[in-house]
């Protein structure tokens, strides 16, 4: 099985400074398999019928065949997802990076237990209705693509916990995420939004929210009462000022660097910050110091590190690129819920 790079490219946790660099991925040339092999290929005790559908890449069978349910299509030149994947019912992970995608199949609803799907730096314009139901997704990863809103149904992943949809052209907050309250993180960078909707609250389970690259000339009013947020990145906006941010009890990490500011915000002495004056800020708490978070996006998909990696610890994707923020993570180090 050849290596999954979309995992390890992706460093780890809050990045709030440092370079991001693109994802690098294996290409590898495949031959296209016969619908024979396809079948094959689908395996293990799966009723596909693989007549007039795409056939699945050559080293697919060699994929599936380890045990773990999971599919890489990362680097290849694809402009639609092989019809021949949504046959495989019991796939649980999903890459599809960087590939040029431009459209998925309504059938990628047949992948009932699909638990990881990563989209990002494709070229998909909209997203079908089959995608909102997977009803065990928890990550779902769109960031790079050429969104301009979510599918009414989108609130239907309830069981989503982790949404990566930067660097797309949203202009308004997609409102159908209001409804997916387990959601934990949120990575919204390098988009074109304005403001926050008044019931952003509602979100109660959101933990790590990234909004930098955006257009915000004003502190969002909602964002005051979003109690329970351990990371918010507000980095490269057109912020002129903060209000008292002591109300947010259970943040962490604050970052607000490259906005029109002349000092950090008020915040609670355990606020790890990143902007002017954020040095010299903590210096007064008689602290050191703290080193530079990396600020590369990490990508680890193992179930067992799904817990630790969405709301405690492990890897995490960061906030954001060199000079363009990418990406997001899942959470910092030692928070708890």
């Amino acid at each position: 099985m050849r290596k999954r790079v979309t995992e390890s490219e992706r460093s780890s946790l809050v990045a709030l400074k440092g370079a991001h660099a693109s994802q690098s991925s294996a290409h590898r040339s495949h031959a296209q398999t016969s619908h024979t092999a396809a079948g094959e290929g689908c395996g293990r005790g799966l009723e596909c019928e693989y007549t007039h559908r795409e056939p699945l890449p050559s080293d697919a069978e060699e994929q599936l065949r380890s045990g773990e349910q999971q599919l890489e299509l990362s680097g290849r030149r694809l402009r639609r997802l092989p019809s021949a994947v949504c046959a495989l019912s019991r796939l649980q992970k999903l890459y599809v990076s960087g590939t040029g995608l431009r459209e998925l199949p309504e059938e990628i609803e047949e992948l009932r237990e699909l638990r990881i799907l990563a989209l990002d730096f494709n070229k998909l314009e909209r997203l079908p209705d089959g995608l909102c139901r997977l009803p065990r997704l928890t990550r779902l990863y769109l960031g790079g693509n050429r969104l301009l809103a979510l599918p009414a149904d989108f609130a239907q992943l309830q069981s989503l916990r982790c949404l990566w949809i930067e660097g797309n052209f949203l202009r308004r907050f997609p409102r159908p995420l209001l409804r997916l309250v387990a959601l934990q993180s949120l990575q919204m960078g390098d988009n074109r939004l304005r403001a926050l909707p008044a019931e952003l609250p509602r979100m109660t389970g959101l933990r790590g929210l990234w909004l930098y690259g955006n257009r915000f000339e004003e502190f969002p009013p909602a964002l005051l009462r979003m109690g329970r947020l351990h990371i918010l990145d507000l980095d490269r906006n057109r912020l002129g000022g903060f209000p008292d941010l002591h109300p947010l009890r259970a943040l962490r990490v604050f970052s607000y660097d490259h906005n029109p500011v002349t000092g950090p915000p008020r915040v609670a002495d355990t606020v790890f910050l990143v902007g002017e004056g954020a040095v010299e800020r903590m210096a007064e708490r008689d602290e050191p110091t703290p080193r530079p978070l990396p600020r590369r996006p990490a990508r680890a998909f193992e179930e067992e590190e799904e817990e630790d990696l969405l709301i405690g610890g492990g890897s995490s994707r960061a906030l954001g690129p060199a000079g363009g923020s990418l990406p997001a993570l899942e959470a910092a180090p030692g928070l708890g819920t």
